[in-house]
């Protein structure tokens, strides 16, 4: 699983025309979390995921998303898992099945809001556009 987190003071998802999620955040902070599922993730690499995108000290402070009480907006991203080491055009092979990825987003979702953080999500699936004020600019590839 791979994700890039932003730092951002707002950020937003519209499908055709319609915002399906968004956060505004300029005093605290937030985070754009896009998210890759990779076909061979183990099971509990969620959690880890999860774990990283509330507790990383990536905003102001050196203060996580969790210790301000901050908003993430959780996009799903197939595209981070794509392998472009040969050739020119990538491959998705790594990537899971949207069967496979999208009750992992949801999971991820679930703990980040059983934790206190407020998350908004785009539309799995969705051709989304995706806009975003980063701060800083502050982002960060995450692994688990």
């Amino acid at each position: 699983m791979k994700a890039v987190l932003t730092r951002v003071s707002s950020a937003s998802v519209t499908v055709d025309d319609e915002l399906v999620g968004s956060i505004d955040c300029p005093d605290t902070g937030g985070v754009l979390a896009l998210v890759g599922v990779a076909r061979d993730d183990g099971e509990d690499a969620w959690r880890t995921m999860a774990r990283k995108i509330a507790e990383l000290r990536l905003l102001d402070g050196e203060r996580s998303v969790q210790d301000v009480g901050g908003s993430v907006l959780l996009v799903s991203q197939f595209t981070l898992m794509g392998r472009t080491a040969k050739g020119r055009r990538p491959s998705w092979s790594d990537a899971a099945p949207g069967e496979q990825a999208e009750p992992v987003l949801s999971k991820i979702a679930a703990e980040l809001r059983e934790r206190g953080i407020h998350v908004e999500e785009g539309r799995f699936g969705a051709m989304m556009s995706v806009a975003s004020v980063n701060e800083g600019p502050f982002t960060l590839l995450v692994e688990t």
